[in-house]
């Protein structure tokens, strides 16, 4: 169902971009597949210390979650108040950090309580959040990736983002992963792998028909979460509204970058 509060408008850009991009994509293999609740409308994800924390959007419906990775129980659950769409998601110390869309602002939250510790602000949108272990990493739906200090929460640099010479927009949501960010482009069914350095564009994993053609929640229920175990190696992807969550293995494409 396409919820009038989701809606964004696809730029050209965005289209130019994933079209005429340089690399070949790596493809995947299952690995397995857990149930996830498909009233989640996924915004952010992380794997710490054996479960999932999610972040759900939607207006009146957005929530900080602990999740069993196993059954897709929640755990644990702190509501949103109904004029927060909550958004990105990542750890610091014994902390959550979490944003929201529209709203300027976001919250950090003690990780075993979920209790409110301090709210911050910022002066654009909020999207993806993850963090390299120096600083937190935002993106707010351009090209641009912003590495922000963990404590006050201002900008310390930023990277723009390209395949070439092609920005890439909607970047959504993030993880870190091995000295790489990896980011979901919203409606499509790619991940980006970034350099954190300079924002160049190191590939891309093609995730298309990992969610069957028939359980797809509609229009709005894009490909948007990952999480990466990094004790186990485990990578582990899902999308809003979807009724699984895939643990993946990337399999490296044989075709090489075009010149």
């Amino acid at each position: 169902m396409l919820l009038a509060s989701s809606f964004r408008i696809i730029p050209i850009a965005l289209i130019t971009s994933i079209a005429t991009a340089s690399f070949a994509a790596d493809g995947y293999r299952v690995v397995h597949t857990y149930p996830h609740d498909r009233n989640a409308f996924t915004q952010g994800l992380i794997f710490l210390d054996g479960h999932l924390y999610e972040s759900t959007g939607e207006s009146g419906h957005s929530s900080l979650r602990m999740v069993d990775l196993e059954t897709g129980r929640v755990l644990q659950n702190a509501p949103l108040e109904q004029k927060y769409f909550g958004e990105g998601l990542t750890s610091w110390g014994s902390t959550l950090v979490q944003l929201t869309w529209l709203s300027h602002i976001g919250f950090v939250y003690d990780r075993f309580s979920f209790r409110l510790l301090r709210s911050f602000n910022y002066d654009y949108e909020g999207w993806g959040l993850t963090q390299d272990g120096k600083n937190l990493i935002e993106s707010d739906g351009s090209s641009t990736l912003r590495f922000l200090d963990p404590v006050t929460f201002k900008e310390v640099r930023h990277i723009d983002v390209a395949d070439g010479e092609h920005a890439v927009q909607e970047l959504n949501e993030l993880e870190y992963i091995h000295g790489e960010i990896y980011a979901n482009v919203w409606h499509t069914d790619r991940i980006a792998r970034i350099s954190p350095i300079n924002g160049h564009v190191l590939g891309w994993i093609d995730l298309a028909g990992l969610l069957p053609a028939d359980q797809k929640p509609g229009p709005e229920g894009v490909l948007n979460g990952i999480a990466y175990d990094a004790e186990h190696d485990r990578l582990f992807v899902t999308g809003k509204l979807w009724p699984m969550l895939f643990e993946i293995k990337v399999e490296a494409s044989r075709a090489k970058k075009t010149p």
